[in-house]
């Protein structure tokens, strides 16, 4: 859970948002010039009335009752467009404003080390993207230009009846420091609610996410009602944290509400008198009084609540900024291009660790020449898998080096590299689009004909050709329209279009059925052709053909050599392995 604070106004928050305005001078500018001219066109309307009275009602004037009758017209007519023109440009700045942020954080998160999501829930970042980021929205829309209007027209207010009638206008004022402090203490209290509300808004988030992506392991081990237990408590605290929002407005707008309405009364009976006994006030000065009594503490209890918008933003807005705040990038001060690699590629005494202190690579060192294939094998957890996420940066090692074609790894622009190098995984992930989007990822420069004479070339194109559409065929949310053979294949075909001057194929043949793993082996055969290739490999009957074999064990690299060598070894680590999946295969 975050810290939370009991200031009522973060300045350096409120500040930083305010910067993003910046952009958009001329229509902030508008809504500000309106937020203005409404306060003083709506504090106009009662002093006319008063007028009214005086000059026209009184002395049974109809010329002049004409006169002023056209008048609020001509100010209620301003008012409306005013209001229009208010409302229309806080909130473009607004939608324009977060535009801007939500495209500047996600920004920023597609270039966080893959450490960065190994640590952080994909629903809290969701969270983080969409929801926070629309609650800056109300942060220009209800909070500052609407603060801003209130409290200059409560300000004007203020200033016309002290003009008018300095008595009746203390009388009205009276109850006004009650308030403001009843105000203040809301403010504090109501944000710390907040901060609690998008905690547990990010909590139910995150868990539902998580439980709607994995749910078929949940029920496969029939979890559906332990799950729904803990969404079912997940949500009450959600509840809890809102219902004490609830509590808070329940106290305050009551007593704001008892305030105002104490002070009209005040207004009525001392104004009446002084009215009865013909002394200070006159009947047109109570009727502009009660209007403006209603216009002044009206906005003050409003204020608490836009303040509260405000708030919400600003906890929003520090959410988000913590996200942007975060230096979780990877460093790219590299400026060599990397373009048609030879694939030569070095580990030099590398050692790196998830978790400071828990080294999984422990000083490797392994040469993979050009146009070779090297696989690499071991135990669950021996780091396989670490060795090629560093080769194209998804995380920056310990120590040691990494050479491709002589030149170390941080050198090379890093999105030059990354396009250079493509990786199969073993578990393929597929946006929901078309099987064509899917493989060329909409990169305009890759163009159907290629897709297909690629495909046919790997022998995929009939497997494409069969379902509904063809290329243009949707695989919904992570490919759940195509079995892992089919995935696996589109994979392949995905990494084969990008022209990779190095290929990395991660455990690709695994859980697949035999027809799908015999076509995924034709496709390997002709994707690693000519091609630097590293293999991760469960079923070793499918390296048998690679130029080098690296067995690994607790991230330390154990033996090398061909598939031959190594069996040659007696009491070998990879003879072992062999042995006892060629006698699984057999049982």
């Amino acid at each position: 859970m975050e810290n939370k604070t009991g200031n009522a106004f973060d300045v350096k928050i409120f500040s930083r948002l305010m910067g993003f305005a910046k952009k958009y001078k001329l229509y902030f500018s508008v809504a500000a010039s309106s937020t203005i001219l409404l306060a003083l066109f709506s504090a106009a309307r009662p002093y006319v009335l008063k007028l009214t009275i005086d000059q026209a009602i009184i002395p049974k004037d109809n010329e002049s009752l004409l006169y002023f009758i056209l008048l609020m017209l001509v100010i209620l007519l301003t008012e409306v467009i005013l209001q229009f023109t208010f409302i229309y440009f806080s909130n473009w700045v607004g939608q324009h404003i977060i535009r801007d942020i939500r495209a500047k954080v996600f920004r920023h998160i597609l270039q966080f080390k893959m450490t960065y999501f190994d640590k952080n829930s994909v629903g809290k970042l969701v969270t983080r993207v969409v929801s926070d980021i629309e609650t800056i929205s109300a942060f220009f829309t209800q909070g500052v230009f609407m603060i801003a209007s209130d409290i200059l027209k409560m300000l004007v207010v203020t200033v016309i009846i002290l003009f008018i009638n300095w008595q009746l206008a203390l009388i009205t004022l009276a109850v006004l420091p009650i308030l403001i402090y009843a105000t203040k203490r809301f403010q504090i209290a109501i944000k710390a609610t907040f901060q609690e509300v998008r905690n547990q808004v990010a909590n139910l988030n995150s868990f539902v996410q998580e439980r709607v992506t994995g749910m078929k392991i949940v029920q496969l081990f029939n979890r559906e009602d332990i799950e729904y237990d803990n969404f079912k408590e997940i949500n009450n605290k959600h509840k809890k944290a809102y219902i004490k929002t609830i509590w808070y407005y329940s106290i305050f707008f009551p007593i704001a509400e008892i305030l105002s309405s104490i002070a009209i009364g005040l207004l009525v009976w001392f104004g009446g008198l002084q009215v009865v006994n013909q002394s200070i006030a006159s009947v047109s000065e109570i009727f502009a009084f009660i209007m403006y009594a209603q216009m002044l503490f009206q906005p003050l209890r409003q204020i608490a609540d836009k303040f509260n918008q405000l708030q919400m933003g600003i906890v929003c807005g520090e959410r988000v900024f913590k996200v942007l705040d975060t230096d979780s990038s990877i460093v790219k001060q590299g400026i060599i291009k990397a373009k048609d690699l030879n694939g030569n590629i070095k580990f030099t005494d590398v050692k790196f660790s998830y978790i400071k202190g828990e080294e999984v690579l422990k000083g490797i060192s392994l040469e993979v020449k050009k146009g070779n294939t090297v696989a690499i094998v071991g135990a669950t957890g021996a780091g396989k898998s670490t060795i090629i996420n560093l080769i194209n940066r998804f995380y920056e090692i310990d120590s040691g080096k990494i050479h491709i074609d002589d030149i170390p790894v941080d050198q090379y622009d890093i999105e030059s590299l990354r396009k250079q190098v493509a990786i199969v995984l073993q578990d393929v992930f597929l946006f929901s689009d078309s099987i064509l989007n899917n493989i060329t990822l909409k990169d305009e420069k890759i163009s159907l004909e290629e897709v297909i004479v690629a495909a046919k070339q790997i022998g995929i194109h009939d497997f494409i050709m069969t379902l509904p559409g063809d290329y243009l065929f949707n695989v919904k949310e992570r490919g759940g329209m195509l079995s892992s053979g089919q995935r696996q294949l589109i994979a392949f075909l995905r990494a084969y279009v990008s022209k990779p001057s190095v290929l990395i194929l991660d455990e690709a043949t695994s859980s697949v059925d035999s027809h799908s793993e015999q076509m995924i082996q034709y496709a390997t055969e002709t994707i690693t052709k000519d091609r630097t290739s590293i293999v991760i490999a469960h079923r070793l009957a499918t390296i048998k053909q690679a130029d080098k074999i690296i067995v690994m064990d607790k991230g330390l690299i154990v033996e090398k050599g061909t598939h031959q060598e190594l069996l040659m070894k007696e009491k070998g680590f990879y003879k072992n392995l062999y042995d006892k999946q060629f006698a699984l295969e057999i049982n």
